[in-house]
């Protein structure tokens, strides 16, 4: 049986962390999804976190809402990635940042954080192909 939870120890909350993720991190564009990631070594498994322009959704209810789609929608797509963050000594920081301009149906969201999701770990094992 799948265990798909997102417990508060594979969130993205370290101020330090999300820095050094949006200053030197790569992206990834899937339609109206951003996706930012940061390959480290010795890293404490995958933690992700999730965003939304405060500039494109005034009210933070409609904010709100997105970042709980975005996370439901990684939660329950997330077995790929977690598998890639199982060996010991590596890390990885997620940021999914919704950057469209109206609310997206559920459906929508789940696909494009899937279609983001398979295009990182492709990007990942290019990178652990480089390496070797």
């Amino acid at each position: 049986m799948r265990q798909n939870t997102l417990p508060k120890t594979a969130r993205l909350k370290s101020r330090k962390k999300l820095q050094e993720l949006f200053a030197g991190g790569k992206t990834m564009r899937v339609q109206d999804l951003r996706l930012l990631y940061l390959s480290e070594t010795g890293g404490a498994g995958i933690k992700c976190a999730v965003g939304v322009s405060a500039r494109n959704f005034k009210k933070a209810v409609d904010r709100n809402r997105i970042k709980r789609l975005l996370r439901e929608a990684y939660r329950l797509q997330q077995q790929d990635i977690r598998q890639w963050g199982t060996d010991p000594g590596k890390g990885l920081s997620l940021f999914l940042l919704y950057t469209g301009k109206e609310i997206p149906p559920y459906a929508r969201l789940y696909e494009n954080v899937g279609l983001a999701l398979q295009k990182l770990v492709t990007a990942l094992h290019a990178m652990a192909a480089e390496n070797t």
